[in-house]
Parts: C-alpha cells; sequence; structure tokens
C-alpha cells in the first residue's frame, strides 16, 4: 500500500536523503519519496510486514517529525503552519536576546556608551554568557538533530550548524574557565588577552540568523505552493441537495452518487454531474484554463469548482469524491511536486556526499591554519565560516521549487503534468504526433449522411446506434445522437465486442451486425470518393459480409489547429497524424491545418510501431491523442499527453493532460517546460558557484590579499543563497500562456 506523511524539521537536501535512507532500511518499504519543499513524504510499503506506526517511529529516530497526511493536504498544512510558527516565535525571541548581546560585546570597540562596571572584566562576560544560553536553548534542535546525524555517520546541515557554533562555545567556555582563574589571581594581563577570545556573540548571532534565514525560505517557499492551495480552494464546501421534502443545504462530502443538486448563478459548481434540467453559461477557466465562457444544455456534463455564469440548474451526481476532476487535478499536481526530475536526483547525489566533504575541508583548513598562525582562535573562524556558508540548502531547493511554480502554472491554466520527469523530457521533445480524431477535430462528429444499400433507413440507423451506445468511440457516438434525433428507441444488444482499429460488432434481433472502417480492399464508388476528399469519413455496416449502409460523418477541425501546428514547426519540431481513417480522409486534413507527415488506415499497433521508429531514429516523440486506442502509444512515447476531455485510460496512460479542446496549450506546454528546466539549470547552477566561490573565500584563499569571511557574514551569505534561488524559481509565475487565434 501507498501512504504519505508530512515531515517536520527538515532543514536542507541533506535532511530529506536521511528521512529517506531511514525508512528505506526498514524491512516491507519498497519505495520512498521524500520532498524537501512540501516537506511530505510518500512510503509504498507491504502492510504485513512493517506498520504505518513503524514508519513513523523511524523518522522520529533518525531526528524528526512525522505525522500521516490527512484530510487531502489539510492537515500536513496545519502541521507545517504550526512548525513555521514554532519557528517564528524562536527567531523573534532568539533576535530581541542577540540585540543586547551585540551591543554589550561589541561596544567597548565600537566606543557605544556602556555603564562602567560593563566596559571591561567579568560582569560583561558574565552577562554576555546570560543573554546566549537563552538564543542556545531556543534553538537547541540545531544540535540535538545535528550531533544526531553526526552520530549516525550521516550529518546535514543542522550538524554543520552544530559543529561550527559548538567548537566556537566549547572554545569561549573553555577561555571563560581560564578568565576566572586569571580573575581570582587578579592577573590582569591574562584577563585583558582573553577578552578577544570569546565567540559568544558570534555563536548566537549564527543560530539567530540561521533560524531568519530558515523562516524566510519557508515563506518565500509558502509562495511556491500558492497553485495549490488556489486549487484547494476551489473545492466548494456545500451544496443544495433534492431530498423526498424538497431542497436542503448539505456538505459536499455527504453527496452520494446520483443525488440531484441545484446550482443557482453566481455559484461554484459542487459536483461533477449531467445537467438534468435547465441551460447555462459556465467559465470553466479555474479547471481548463479556457477564458471564454461554455454554453451548457439538458444533457451536458459540468465540472466541480466551475462558476455557473447565468440559469438555475439541476444536475445529476456521476462522481464523488477522489474520482471528481478537482480531486484528481489536485492529486495530479501534489504527485508532480513529489516527484523528480533527472537534473533533482543529480543534486540528490551531490547533497549525499556534500556535507561530509564540507566538514573535511573544515577540519583540513582548521588545522593548516593552526601550524601556519599558532593561533587557535582565527583558526577556529576559519572552521566556522565554512560550516556555516556550506549548507546545502540552496541545492535542496534547486529542482522542487521550480517543479512546484512549474507544475502550478499549468495546473492553473489547463494543463496537467504528472511527473518531474515529464516535465524535463518535454524540452528534449522533436517529433510531434497527433492522432485525428478529437485531437485535431474537434471530437464531436455529426452523421452527415446515410446511404442505405440494402434496408430501411431508419432501421438501420436504429440497429447501428444500439450496437454503437456501448461504444466509447466519438464516431460511433454520433451514429447514437442520430438515431436519438430521429427519436428512435434502443434494441437489445448481445455479444457486443470492441476491436481497436477494426469496428464493433453485436448480436440484435439473432443477427450479427458489424459497423466499422472501409478497408483497402473495399470497391468505392466516386460518390463515397468525393465525400472523402473532403475529409468525411465513411463507416460500412454489414451483415454476414453484406454491405447494409454507409454512414458520412464529418468532424469539424478545432479552431486553433493550423496555428498550433504552424507555431510547432516555427520552433523546428516535425510533425506527423496518425489515424485509422482512409488516406484520402487523412491528406485532406493534413494539408488543411498543415501536417508534415501522415499515415492513414492504421491500427493502434501501428501507431505503436511507428513512434517506435521515430525513436530509433533518434526521435525524442511527443504523441498527443484522446482515445482508448491511444493508449499504447501514449505510453510508448518519450512523452504523452491526453486531451483531458477524452477517455480515462487516456488520461491514465499520459503524462500530460491537457483539460482544454484549445491546441496551442501543447505549444505552452513545451514552452513552459522549456522556461521551466532553463530556470531549474540556472538554480542548480548558481547553487554549484555559490559554494565553488563561497568555500575557499571562507577557508581563507584570500587572506593574503587583506579578505577574511566572518561567521556571521557567512550566515547571511548562507541564508540568502536559498532566498535567492525560491525567488528565482517564483519569476516563473511571469509566464504568459499561449493562446489560439
Amino acid at each position: 500500500m501507498k501512504k504519505k506523511y508530512s515531515i517536520q524539521g527538515m532543514t536542507c537536501a541533506a535532511c530529506q536523503l536521511s528521512v529517506q535512507k531511514s525508512v528505506a532500511t526498514l524491512k516491507g518499504v519498497n519505495e520512498v519519496q521524500v520532498n524537501f519543499l512540501t516537506h511530505a513524504m510518500t512510503v509504498d510499503f507491504d502492510d504485513t510486514i512493517v506498520q504505518s506506526d513503524t514508519i513513523v517511529d523511524e523518522v522520529k529516530e533518525a531526528g524528526y517529525g512525522a505525522k500521516v497526511w490527512e484530510d487531502q493536504h489539510q492537515a500536513a498544512v496545519k502541521f507545517k503552519q504550526i512548525e513555521t510558527s514554532h519557528m517564528r516565535r524562536r527567531m523573534m525571541l532568539s533576535i530581541l536576546l542577540l540585540g543586547p548581546l551585540m551591543y554589550i560585546a561589541m561596544g567597548v570597540m565600537l566606543n557605544l556608551p556602556l555603564p562602567s562596571f560593563l566596559e571591561f572584566g567579568l560582569w560583561n562576560l558574565l552577562l554576555q554568557i546570560t543573554l546566549t544560553v537563552p538564543i542556545i536553548l531556543l534553538n537547541s534542535r540545531y544540535f540535538t538533530v545535528g550531533v544526531k546525524r553526526l552520530m549516525k555517520l550521516d550529518p546535514n546541515m543542522d550538524s554543520l550548524v552544530a559543529i561550527g557554533t559548538g567548537a566556537a562555545l566549547i572554545y569561549s567556555f573553555i577561555n571563560m574557565g581560564i578568565f576566572f582563574v586569571a580573575y581570582l589571581q587578579d592577573d590582569m594581563m591574562a584577563m585583558m588577552a582573553l577578552m578577544n577570545h570569546f565567540y559568544f556573540e558570534s555563536a548566537a548571532t549564527i543560530l539567530a540568523l540561521v533560524t531568519v534565514g530558515k523562516y524566510i525560505e519557508e515563506l518565500s517557499k509558502a509562495k511556491t505552493l500558492g497553485a495549490l492551495n488556489k486549487l484547494l480552494d476551489l473545492k466548494p464546501k456545500t451544496a443544495i441537495r433534492k431530498t423526498k421534502d424538497g431542497w436542503e443545504t448539505c456538505l459536499v462530502q455527504d453527496i452520494k452518487l446520483f443525488d440531484r443538486v441545484q446550482i443557482k448563478p453566481g455559484t461554484l459548481i459542487p459536483v461533477d454531474g449531467k445537467i438534468v434540467a435547465g441551460t447555462t453559461q459556465v467559465n470553466q477557466a479555474a479547471i481548463t484554463g479556457e477564458s471564454m465562457p461554455v454554453d451548457k444544455f439538458e444533457g451536458d456534463m459540468v465540472i466541480g469548482a466551475t462558476l455557473n455564469l447565468h440559469g438555475v440548474i439541476e444536475v445529476e451526481v456521476t462522481r464523488i469524491g477522489e474520482d471528481t476532476t478537482i480531486a484528481k487535478l489536485i492529486k495530479l499536481v501534489e504527485e508532480a511536486s513529489q516527484s523528480k526530475a533527472p537534473l533533482a536526483k543529480l543534486a540528490d547525489k551531490i547533497s549525499g556526499i556534500f556535507v561530509p566533504i564540507v566538514i573535511a575541508i573544515s577540519l583540513v583548513a582548521f588545522i593548516f591554519w593552526f601550524i601556519v598562525t599558532n593561533d587557535l582562535g582565527f583558526s577556529l573562524q576559519i572552521m566556522v565560516a565554512i560550516l556555516v556558508i556550506s549548507c546545502p540548502c540552496a541545492l535542496g531547493l534547486a529542482t522542487p521549487v521550480t517543479m512546484m511554480v512549474g507544475t502550478g502554472i499549468g495546473a492553473s491554466h489547463g494543463i496537467l503534468i504528472k511527473s518531474a520527469e515529464a516535465m524535463e523530457k518535454l524540452n528534449d521533445i522533436s517529433a510531434v504526433v497527433f492522432d485525428k480524431t478529437g485531437t485535431i477535430t474537434k471530437g464531436k462528429p455529426i452523421v452527415e449522411l446515410i446511404i442505405p444499400v440494402a434496408g430501411n433507413l431508419l432501421d438501420l440507423l436504429q440497429i447501428a446506434g444500439s450496437i454503437e451506445q456501448k461504444s466509447e468511440h466519438p464516431l460511433g457516438k454520433a451514429i447514437v445522437e442520430r438515431m436519438e434525433e430521429e427519436h428512435l428507441s434502443f434494441k437489445e444488444v448481445e455479444n457486443f465486442v470492441y476491436a481497436p482499429g477494426f469496428g464493433v460488432r453485436g448480436v440484435v434481433d439473432k443477427q450479427t451486425y458489424r459497423l466499422g472502417k472501409l478497408t483497402k480492399d473495399d470497391p468505392i464508388d466516386p460518390m463515397l470518393l468525393s465525400y472523402q476528399s473532403q475529409g468525411y469519413t465513411t463507416i460500412k455496416m454489414t451483415s454476414n459480409d453484406v454491405v447494409l449502409a454507409y454512414f458520412l460523418i464529418t468532424d469539424e477541425v478545432k479552431p486553433s489547429a493550423k496555428h498550433a501546428i504552424s507555431t510547432l514547426k516555427k520552433a523546428h519540431l516535425t510533425t506527423y497524424m496518425l489515424t485509422g481513417d482512409a488516406k484520402i480522409v487523412a491528406d485532406y486534413l493534413a494539408s488543411k491545418v498543415g501536417i508534415d507527415h501522415v499515415l492513414a488506415d492504421v491500427l493502434p499497433e501501428d501507431k505503436d510501431a511507428f513512434i517506435q521508429d521515430l525513436q530509433t531514429k533518434g526521435k525524442k516523440v511527443l504523441m498527443i491523442g484522446d482515445g482508448v486506442n491511444d493508449a499504447p502509444s501514449l505510453v510508448r512515447a518519450d512523452v504523452g499527453m491526453a486531451i483531458g476531455v477524452g477517455t480515462d485510460i487516456a488520461i491514465e496512460a499520459a503524462d500530460v493532460v491537457l483539460m482544454s479542446h484549445d491546441l496551442m496549450t501543447v505549444n505552452t506546454a513545451l514552452l513552459l517546460s522549456k522556461k521551466v528546466v532553463q530556470n531549474m539549470k540556472t538554480n542548480l547552477f548558481w547553487a554549484f558557484i555559490y559554494n565553488l566561490i563561497a568555500i575557499p573565500i571562507a577557508a581563507g584563499l584570500l587572506y593574503g590579499y587583506g579578505i577574511l569571511l566572518n561567521p556571521m557574514i557567512a550566515a547571511l551569505a548562507m541564508a540568502f543563497s536559498s532566498i535567492s534561488v525560491v525567488l528565482n524559481a517564483l519569476r516563473l509565475r511571469t509566464f504568459k500562456v499561449q493562446k489560439g487565434d
């Protein structure tokens, strides 16, 4: 089973890896994913071997907190808010204590006015200690967690802070003992010499600044979660439900399948369902990204969390709970933020060895400078500066913050990118393959003409519609709609069979009928050929190999198709169309929208083989489809993209889901991927460069030029590096989507 947890106390990428490794060692755990940005952990485990409580205990043993992620994000948000609140309180108290501590410690040096008894000596030192100890206690988690991770030979950022400030404090307390001995001996020379070797204010400042930096980082990270929180806020809380006694207001979670709800103008639609009474216009922008209202009539489907603009409608509930569109959308965005792109996995590997390397560098630098200068205080300052400035927080945040912002932007415009890997792969696409029906065309075909060959037109239509009622194919639905327009009733169908690429078969009144596309061997009369050359699709109805009728079906091309394909070609992408339709129909459509290459008369397995062939030629393939027969191709392609109004199986198989009909969203998804990957690479570059530059400076490389990094400045620089990564990711929020003509 899979279960999600909120993790408390993670401060850097090394913490993320520590939690992940700790839980992964448990017997019965199959897979662990930990997200430093959202502080979430997903565990796939065998509950007959290991229990959820054991997983929580293991996280606590590693030095962190854990809680089962409940109520679709809400419990985790509350958990995170409590943690942030505690951090804010620690930060505020630390700053309040740090102010007088710095004044007392630096007062004499800066010629600040001080009471005479604090200008020098014992009372000054005692007051420094009095103010420092509470700051240490307030930020003791750096020591408790840091030392615990160090003892487990798995150090993290807390370990760096604990070693650095701990060394400064131990050195200062030892000097304090020597100072007391000198005080008792009234040795003023020794006391004066020691006054420059206390680092209480430095240690306290580092602890306070690290906490300030982490708090600001948390606030910045919260902004990257804005899109997800907006989706959560979209979910209506109440609905007006029909009862035996009339209408009542109830909670949305109390609604059951097939209940009827009333939606008034200007209110959010609370459920996914079918309109059974009334007409209206609906603003679906929150879900699909389409800015124009959509007309809705009796029999049309509506999506929960969209806005009813005008009429009063009555809706029969068809989906509830986790099956609703908004719930699936939220789940997809959460899962995308949990997943790791190849770039993120590289950062994780580096973070795993980074902290031990930094500790080793700091020790080598300490020993080197002590040998060179014979000055323990100076050498200690070098070591502390290296440890504090080298925190791998920026490295850990570089990719997840960008992914969260990027997937959030996509979701807010009807583009659901299911994983970080899909986001990164979209950036490398070189070939775009389209299905035809429902992808390039509107997917709402209509039967333009029926040509009866043997039998009565209405009888043949009734039989064909009855069989196609059991099919999900858009062409079949067109025949059903034409039958309903003629007010014909459905006949009973037995032994229904759907064969992707070949059509459907069923038994009506003890006679077997088949409906499917024309084959290459079928003789085509000039009239049929004329219709096909104009883009009409022909469905043949037979019984015992005898042709009974032809159904000529037309499906309008999407208005955005030509512009979308032109934009793809301008981006130097090769376009293809795969369809089971006749070549003459496919060629007409391809010429109309500007597709480069066409493969017609293909079966689902032919589509799959074609994509494989493109991949063997070095192409990175994006496949776009909406039907059941597209699922194998969507899986085979480097990136599968489903039109969200298509079938659930296509959506499940795809890596990216487009909630809108507008094909320009394909270009938007590709452009968004490019921006996100560029942003991730920029973040990683600066995270690496920051450490490559900062560590040598902190180690005293420029000391010969009079440049030496103060540990307190190092703490500020460390905080700024993390914040800058988050701010860079937030720049993506200026991204503008592309729209069709």
